[in-house]
């Protein structure tokens, strides 16, 4: 089981997501997608740096080389550099023509062989529509679609040996994290079918991580928990975190058995019952999560 859930860091992030920790530095990266920051805390220091990109910034995961970033933005997949004037150095290595305006790129990782798949929202949830698209990225064949007709695609996440895929579409009108089996030769994913649907349980299903026994952790936005589902899809158990909107969680620490919890601070809602919204907690379980993969040279 774990302990309670303790704040890190009082970030105050209107949309803090993808957490990623970096081993080789001892420190965990997560974005704040509205504010276009990359933000880093180190766990030795406990300093909080962030940087400035150039567009909103939605999702991030580890090039090979020390430092540096694969991220979807608005208008495609970028490489990120961090300059010491607190601004991101950007190169866009692949474009994303979006199937309507007013779209971006919203949650993503690397698979267990290094393609980077992302997917993509209409910003306007209110609208509900589904143009959202996932997409893969290697570097010998660009980017290319996987999935369409999503609506606010999230929950992204590969079991240990790499073989099964999750996806979620947290908007509150489909609310189900579906399980794909996953060609890791190829990575073509295949065989749909309904992994959790989280009409039954509390909170939509926002971002997502697996720890080494292959059991799927969702957030559960707007209930204020965090959830651990078995390989079979059988919740075991709820962890509490003392905000609504938990947002995304990643393993890390020295023994990667902290989760690390990211959450929403939304504008113009009384935050008196929850003044930590926005902000970075870490609960240290008795699992352990798995490294983060890098984009690899596929």
């Amino acid at each position: 089981m774990a302990r309670r859930a303790e704040l890190i860091f009082d970030a105050r992030n209107s949309v803090g997501e993808s957490p990623v920790w970096r081993a080789d530095e001892q420190a965990l990266y997560w974005v704040d997608i509205p504010a276009r920051k990359l933000c880093r805390w180190d766990a030795r220091s406990l300093v909080v740096n962030s940087w400035l990109a150039p567009e909103m910034l939605a999702c991030i995961a580890p090039l090979p080389s020390a430092g540096g970033w694969i991220a979807g933005m608005e208008t495609g997949l970028f490489t990120l550099t961090q300059q010491p004037d607190g601004q991101l150095g950007s190169v866009r290595l692949a474009p994303v023509t979006h199937t309507q305006p007013g779209m971006r790129f919203n949650d993503g990782r690397c698979d267990r062989q290094g393609r980077f798949l992302a997917g993509t929202m209409v910003m306007n949830m209110a609208v509900a529509a589904n143009a959202g698209c996932l997409y893969s990225y290697q570097k010998n064949s660009g980017l290319h679609t996987l999935l369409e007709g999503i609506i606010t695609p999230n929950g992204m996440a590969f079991s240990p040996d790499g073989q099964t895929m999750y996806l979620s579409d947290s908007h509150p009108s489909v609310q189900r994290v579906w399980a794909f089996d996953y060609d890791p030769a190829t990575g073509t994913p295949s065989n749909r079918r309904v992994f959790i649907d989280m009409n039954l349980f509390p909170g939509r299903p926002d971002g997502a991580a697996v720890d080494s026994d292959g059991c799927y952790w969702i957030c559960g936005n707007d209930a204020g928990l965090v959830h651990r589902f078995t390989p079979s899809g059988k919740l075991d158990y709820s962890l509490a975190v003392p905000v609504k909107k938990p947002a995304m969680c990643a393993f890390g620490g020295a023994g990667l058995d902290t989760l690390f919890v990211t959450s929403i601070r939304p504008d113009g809602v009384d935050l008196s019952d929850q003044p930590l919204a926005g902000g970075l907690f870490a609960i240290h379980t008795t699992v352990r999560g798995l490294p983060e993969p890098a984009l690899g040279a596929l």
